[in-house]
Order: C-alpha cells, then sequence, then structure tokens
C-alpha cells in the first residue's frame, strides 16, 4: 500500500527508540523487590525473637559473615531496586538530554557512594 492511502502518513513508518530496556528493568524491580521482602521478614524474625535491642545487641547480630552477607545482597539490592526506579521517572518526565543525562549520572554516583559507605559500616562491626 502507498503511503497515500493513510492520512497524515500513519502505518507508513515507526520510529522506535530507547524502548529496549523495559522488560528488564521490570523484572529485574520484582527480583530485587523479592530479595527485599524476603530480608525484611528476616529482619522482622530478629525483631522479634531478640532480646537484646541495645547497640551491643545490634553489633553481634552483623558480627557473623552470613549475616554480612545478606545484609549486603539486601543493599545492593535495594540500590539496584532505587536505580531502574530512579533512572526510568528521569528517562519518561526530564525532556532535555543534557538534564536528563546530569540527572542520570548524580543518580549514579549518589548510589555507588551509598554502596561504598554501606560496605564501609557492615565491614567495621
Amino acid at each position: 500500500m502507498s503511503s497515500s492511502r493513510h492520512p497524515a502518513g500513519i502505518g507508513v513508518k515507526r520510529l522506535v527508540v530507547g524502548a529496549h530496556y523495559g522488560v528488564g528493568g521490570f523484572l529485574a524491580q520484582r527480583l530485587t523487590a523479592i530479595v527485599l521482602g524476603a530480608y525484611s521478614i528476616l529482619m522482622i524474625g530478629v525483631l522479634l525473637f531478640k532480646a537484646d535491642l541495645s547497640y551491643q545487641g545490634w553489633a553481634e547480630l552483623f558480627v557473623p559473615v552470613w549475616m554480612k552477607v545478606v545484609t549486603l545482597m539486601a543493599i545492593f539490592a535495594l540500590l539496584y531496586h532505587a536505580w531502574i526506579g530512579v533512572k526510568d521517572i528521569w528517562m519518561d518526565y526530564v525532556k532535555p538530554t543534557g538534564v536528563r543525562l546530569a540527572l542520570q549520572t548524580g543518580t549514579a554516583l549518589w548510589l555507588v557512594f551509598c554502596a561504598v559507605w554501606s560496605v564501609q559500616i557492615l565491614w567495621r562491626v
């Protein structure tokens, strides 16, 4: 069919841009949410059954390596979950490319800073 049959050129050509990340982001959001939910259940169990909720008691909770690893997994899941969500907000609502790039770069740097700081705090215990 020629383009003359379609009003305003509808159906002749479509320009597809930037939408290839959607399913991967969606699945990553769900996976990180599952990790965060499991960690939350673990921590609620700790709160219910742990008698010593002082600073010393909390510090002792994070001494075993397995607890540090599980906590780091939850922290990284949280940071990646935040990255996907905020990146999508910047892409959907900030139209000037330079501003969007600056916001995404700032967000990424802040999340990397938070990750490094979290590791430092957790491994000091």
